[in-house]
């Protein structure tokens, strides 16, 4: 979800920037007749209808909307309590006192004040690469160098996202519960509608003073680049984890693997060889049965046609320089086939002999 120094509230409500709280609530009590869910059936009027009562929070509450300009402009109020917001009258007027509340004494002015950024410590996922081996390389081992794009730790804050020793702090827009409260009472008769908070995206803690480098995250995209040592004996699908080489965690979280996947072309059976085998493995039964039963040619003709078919699928993919892995891979593929084949022709042979004595000298009788 996007924080909400990210969006532009007044757009999205269509008012201007000095608009006071009437005009605020008019213009959503608009927008939201039109968008309400149970009156809007359009596919994306759910969303727009949570994103214009995102903005309608925001906008409405003097405190919120004081912090939520002073963080579109990257003022040095932005992230405290103290941040002063337009009175009634457009006047600017403080919520805690004297708007230097809360500042640290002799504190330096500079990135420290920034912009509150959304806590919230994720590990890092894994970064997996197929790494294409030749025969001989995945008998002999091999070392493969690779470049791939990853997140790293931000040295500038050493993970954290903070700039300060101290990195979370309670949400001030929703004071640390996650959630905001809307007041729909205006409209169609409701309550309140509680919703993720925009600011800290449903954490409840943010970072005050987000490191400019990382933008508060603790991590930065880059390009890295690893050597990856497959051992001998090596088989495809076959992985090699790197411990921490993968995705950095957000905030200071663990950080995720590289994994090198072994790629071997000679063992690998995909694409028309692996459905040329489950199709005939599929027919074998019904072609079997047909042969015993002495029916007649054309049936056992039309269940030779699949067969040859997936077999012509198989023998067209190279055969002469597959491994003994491909055949054995094959092999289960042709038996998972010829499992299900003989599912569907004992069903067929049922409803046939149902068939029969239905149509019989004594069913005719009764």
């Amino acid at each position: 979800m996007a924080m909400m120094n990210e969006k532009d509230y007044y757009a999205i409500l269509g008012v201007s920037k000095d608009a006071d709280a009437k005009e605020i609530q008019k213009a959503f009590q608009q927008k939201a007749r039109k968008l309400h869910p149970d009156i809007n059936k359009a596919p994306d009027a759910e969303e727009r209808f949570k994103e214009v009562s995102e903005a309608y929070a925001v906008l409405s509450d003097d405190a919120k909307r004081a912090r939520y300009d002073a963080m579109r402009s990257g003022g040095p109020f932005a992230g405290y309590q103290g941040a002063p917001r337009p009175g009634p009258a457009g006047g600017a007027q403080t919520p805690g006192g004297f708007p230097f509340d809360g500042f640290p004494f002799g504190g330096s002015w500079g990135p420290a004040h920034r912009s509150a950024a959304a806590y919230n410590p994720e590990t890092g996922a894994d970064v997996v690469i197929d790494i294409d081996l030749n025969a001989q390389q995945a008998r002999d081992g091999a070392r493969k160098g690779v470049r791939y794009r990853r997140y790293e730790t931000c040295e500038q804050c050493s993970g954290t996202g903070s700039i300060s020793s101290e990195s979370a702090h309670a949400c001030p827009s929703c004071g640390g519960t996650g959630s905001i409260d809307v007041d729909m009472s205006f409209l169609f008769g409701g309550g309140r509608l509680q919703m993720v908070c925009p600011e800290c995206g449903g954490t409840g803690r943010v970072v005050a003073d987000p490191c400019p480098r990382c933008d508060g995250t603790g991590r930065r995209a880059v390009v890295s680049e690893a050597v990856i040592g497959f051992a001998a004996g090596t088989h495809d699908g076959d992985v090699v984890r790197m411990r921490g080489m993968g995705h950095a965690g957000t905030n200071g979280a663990p950080g995720g693997d590289l994994v090198g996947r072994a790629h071997v072309a000679a063992e690998r059976l995909e694409g028309r060889a692996r459905t040329g085998f489950y199709l005939a493995g599929f027919c074998a039964p019904f072609l079997v049965s047909l042969l015993i039963t002495g029916m007649t040619m054309a049936m056992t003709t039309l269940c030779a046609v699949p067969f040859a078919l997936g077999v012509l699928m198989v023998v067209s993919d190279d055969v002469l320089h597959r491994s003994v892995l491909w055949w054995r891979r094959g092999a289960v593929q042709f038996a998972n086939g010829f499992g299900n084949g003989v599912f569907f022709a004992v069903l067929l042979a049922g409803f046939s002999r149902c068939s029969q004595s239905m149509t019989g000298p004594s069913y005719r009788m009764m």
